[in-house]
């Protein structure tokens, strides 16, 4: 019932104000990953590391990167609906399994990437990483995860487009997400970890 309640005041809401719903839904569903994430580092950390506090200003940034890109991926699931229709015929209920893998195919080969890129430089901007350190991010960061991407989100997005209406596409994602969040911030935090070692290395050498 509250599941229900839930639902319609999501669909009222993005009905009026739909930008503004993806924005703050995927907003709050990434920082949720971001606390997980915090919060699972913490228990499987080995004996002799250190207990991390919470750090809210990297769950901000998760945040803001989540608020950013979701009334994109909001018109990019629109623009795939309209190019891609699941039933050629109004009212039919057989659905085209070609344009449902089309659609799968468009977004993990075309947006999968460009999500990726936005992801790694928006962290770095807003960890007020140099170019040379974002570059570096861009180097070791975006392949090994774009391939571990494509092992996982082309199923979800088959359950996504072939079953969810539009509206709800982009909570879907989010949602399922919250995972991909955990994994995301774990690399991007040894990352940063990484550049930051590198730079106190520098500035004791030099």
């Amino acid at each position: 019932m509250a599941a229900l309640t839930l639902a319609r005041a999501y669909q009222t809401s993005f009905d009026s104000r739909p930008h503004t719903t993806l924005a703050v839904t995927g907003g709050c569903l990434n920082a949720l990953g971001d606390i997980v994430a915090q919060w699972t580092q913490n228990i499987t950390r080995k004996p002799h590391d250190k207990y991390a506090p919470f750090d809210g200003i990297r769950t901000l940034r998760f945040f803001v990167f989540g608020a950013s890109i979701s009334p994109f991926l909001g018109r990019w699931n629109t623009f795939l609906e309209r190019q891609f229709p699941l039933r050629a015929l109004h009212g039919s209920r057989k659905v085209s399994t070609k344009a449902l893998l089309k659609r799968v195919a468009a977004d993990q080969l075309v947006m999968a990437p460009i999500g990726l890129v936005a992801f790694i430089g928006s962290m770095g901007v807003l960890e007020g990483r140099s170019r040379q350190q974002i570059a570096q991010k861009y180097r070791d960061l975006f392949m090994p995860t774009l391939l571990t991407n494509w092992s996982v989100w082309p199923v979800v997005q088959v359950v996504n487009f072939r079953y969810m209406p539009l509206p709800f596409r982009v909570p879907f994602q989010s949602t399922c997400g919250v995972f991909w969040t955990l994994y995301l911030s774990t690399v991007n935090s040894r990352e940063e970890r990484k550049q930051d070692r590198d730079t106190a290395m520098r500035r004791t050498l030099g």
